[in-house]
């Protein structure tokens, strides 16, 4: 049982609102307070570089009297074991709708919040909503996501130009973010990342082949060209490591 849930039914929404972030131990319904939708960065795997960014998480929710606060929380871990928070920038309310969606902010920053690489993986949403009729529900766990270290990709397709028929030889690398010393650092080796090829006055990229990083992170494989078109690596992504794409390079087959 919530600590405030005496208070609830006491005080109303005054005891409520008083406290930013209730405490809690378990999901909880008070009235008819409900909270339908918790959607993080539009769906989409949040993404983290080398620099802070900002994240938006819209909470839905519904009750005939409106809203005094809605407010939710990012947290690392399992509810009870929390290894990591980041609060909202400010909560919305209060609001006469009785259907509200709440776009709150989170500011992260590498170093801070998230500290570091071991902090990629899933994350997961806390909310709540107090009408304003001191109604109200609270959801340990209303949304999960993933929060990502941000890759970058480099290519270089060589000679050039090419001999038709003749072997190039295609280069890159891959980064990822070092969360906790702000730069960018070699990813890891046995990544799969795909060799693509767009034919010239073709729209869309094909892959080629598969290759992997090697220790230090680079890429490196050949092909037989045998016309004009560009040249990418592509990386799907994993749940800690966000997927990227390379700048195409040219090669002009002769």
């Amino acid at each position: 049982m919530r600590i405030y849930s005496a208070a609830v039914a006491a005080c109303g929404v005054i005891a409520l609102s008083a406290l930013a972030v209730p405490a809690a131990q378990a999901d909880e319904q008070f009235g008819d307070t409900d909270i339908t939708s918790v959607v993080v960065n539009s769906g989409a795997p949040v993404v983290v570089g080398t620099s802070a960014r900002t994240v938006t998480v819209e909470v839905t929710a519904t009750d005939p009297t409106g809203f005094d606060t809605i407010n939710a929380t990012l947290y690392h871990g399992s509810y009870a074991a929390q290894d990591a928070t980041v609060a909202s920038t400010g909560a919305c309310g209060p609001t006469t709708a009785a259907t509200s969606t709440c776009a709150l902010t989170f500011d992260l920053a590498p170093g801070t919040a998230p500290a570091d690489d071991a902090l990629a993986g899933s994350w997961s949403v806390s909310a709540f909503a107090i009408a304003s009729d001191g109604d109200a529900e609270f959801l340990d766990s209303a949304a999960t996501f993933s929060l990502r270290r941000e890759t970058r990709l480099t290519v270089d397709a060589t000679p050039e130009p090419v001999k038709w028929g003749k072997v190039l030889t295609v280069k890159g690398g891959m980064q990822n973010a070092d969360w906790a010393n702000g730069t960018n650092v070699a990813a890891e080796a046995g990544r799969p990342v795909a060799l693509q090829f767009r034919q010239k006055g073709c729209a869309t990229y094909s892959t080629v082949k598969t290759v992997k990083t090697a220790a230090d992170g680079t890429l490196s494989t050949t092909v037989r060209a045998y016309s004009d078109g560009d040249y990418r690596w592509s990386y799907a992504g994993t749940n800690t490591t966000a997927a990227a794409v390379s700048e195409g390079d040219f090669v002009d087959v002769r």
